[in-house]
C-alpha cells in the first residue's frame, strides 16, 4: 500500500523530503528508457569519400619517399624538381584562388595575396641559405638510425594529420595534432634530406616537403568541402602518382602501399558499416541535464 502510494507521488528531486528513502525506485522510471535516440547509420559510400583524405595523405608520403629515392640514386636531376615544385606551387594557388573567388573580399583577396607572396619569398631564401647545413646535419649518424626516424616520425605524421574539411569563410585556427603532424612530417623529410649528396638536391626536397606536407593539406582540407568527384579524382590522380613513382624502385613499397590504400578506403569502411549493428546507447531519465544556450542571444548581448 505504501509503495503504491509513493508511486503516486514520486518526483525525480532531492530538495523536497519525501516519505520514502532517497534510494526508492519505482517502477515508471525505466518507461522513457530509448536505444540509439540520435543514431544516424552510415552508409558505406559516403564512409569511402569521407576515407579519400586520408588515401590522399598516405600517397603523398609515398610519393616523398620516392622522390627522395631518386635524388640519391641520382635517377632524378634536383634542378628539374625545384621547377616541378614551383609549377605545382602556381597550380595549387591559383586552385585555391579559385576555391576562394566569390567567397573572400577583393580587399581581403588582395592582402591574402601580398602575405602569400612574401612568404614564399622569405622561405625560399631561407631554404637555400639552411640548405648546406642540413645537408651535415647527421652526418655522425647511421643511416640505418635515420631510416627509422624517418619512418616513425611519417607514422606520427599520418596519425596525427587533421582530415576534416576547412569549411568557407572559416578563421578557424590549426589545431595542436595539425601542427604536430607537420613538424613531424618536416623534420623527417630534413634527416632524409641530410643524407643526400648536394647543396641542391637537399634545397629540392625540402622545398618539395613543404608543398606536400605544409601546403598541400590546407589545399585538401579546403577542397573537401567542394564536390565529391573533385575528392575521387584528386585520389586516383595522387594514389596513381604513388604508385607509378614507387613501383620501378621497389615493387614491394608498392604492394605496401596498394594493401593501405584497398584497407583504408574500402575495407575499413565496410568493417565500419557492419560494425554499427552493435552499436547500443541508452538514455533516460537519469542522464544529466544538458543546458541549451540560445547562441543568437548570447552573440547580440
Amino acid at each position: 500500500m505504501y509503495k503504491q502510494a509513493w508511486e503516486a507521488e514520486w518526483e525525480r528531486v532531492l530538495w523536497k523530503k519525501k516519505p520514502y528513502p532517497d534510494n526508492y525506485v519505482p517502477r515508471s522510471f525505466l518507461a522513457s528508457l530509448s536505444r540509439n535516440p540520435n543514431f544516424q547509420p552510415y552508409t558505406y559510400w559516403h564512409l569511402v569519400i569521407l576515407s579519400c583524405p586520408i588515401s590522399q595523405h598516405l600517397a603523398s608520403i609515398f610519393v616523398f619517399l620516392a622522390i627522395f629515392m631518386r635524388l640519391r640514386q641520382r635517377l632524378l636531376d634536383p634542378r628539374a624538381l625545384v621547377w616541378i615544385s614551383a609549377g605545382v606551387f602556381l597550380t595549387g594557388y591559383t586552385i585555391w584562388e579559385l576555391l576562394e573567388r566569390g567567397r573572400v573580399g577583393k580587399a581581403a583577396r588582395t592582402t591574402n595575396r601580398a602575405k602569400t607572396l612574401k612568404a614564399s619569398i622569405l622561405v625560399f631564401l631561407a631554404l637555400m641559405s639552411l640548405s648546406p647545413v642540413l645537408k651535415t646535419l647527421t652526418a655522425a649518424t647511421s643511416s640505418d638510425s635515420i631510416w627509422a626516424l624517418s619512418a616513425c616520425l611519417f607514422i606520427l605524421n599520418a596519425l596525427l594529420a587533421d582530415y576534416t574539411a576547412m569549411k568557407a569563410r572559416s578563421q578557424q585556427r590549426e589545431r595542436l595534432t595539425s601542427v604536430l603532424s607537420m613538424n613531424a612530417a618536416i623534420s623527417s623529410s630534413v634527416v632524409l634530406a641530410s643524407r643526400l649528396s648536394d647543396d641542391l638536391s637537399v634545397f629540392g626536397l625540402i622545398l618539395f616537403s613543404v608543398q606536400s606536407f605544409a601546403l598541400f593539406p590546407m589545399l585538401r582540407r579546403r577542397m573537401q568541402d567542394g564536390a565529391k568527384t573533385l575528392q575521387v579524382f584528386l585520389t586516383i590522380l595522387i594514389s596513381g602518382l604513388s604508385i607509378g613513382l614507387t613501383y620501378p624502385l621497389s615493387s614491394t613499397a608498392a604492394y605496401i602501399y596498394s594493401t593501405c590504400f584497398v584497407f583504408v578506403t574500402f575495407i575499413a569502411p565496410g568493417v565500419l558499416v557492419w560494425a554499427q549493428r552493435y552499436k547500443n546507447e541508452i538514455r533516460g531519465t537519469w542522464d544529466p541535464a544538458v543546458p541549451k544556450v540560445n547562441r543568437r542571444l548570447s552573440v547580440t548581448r
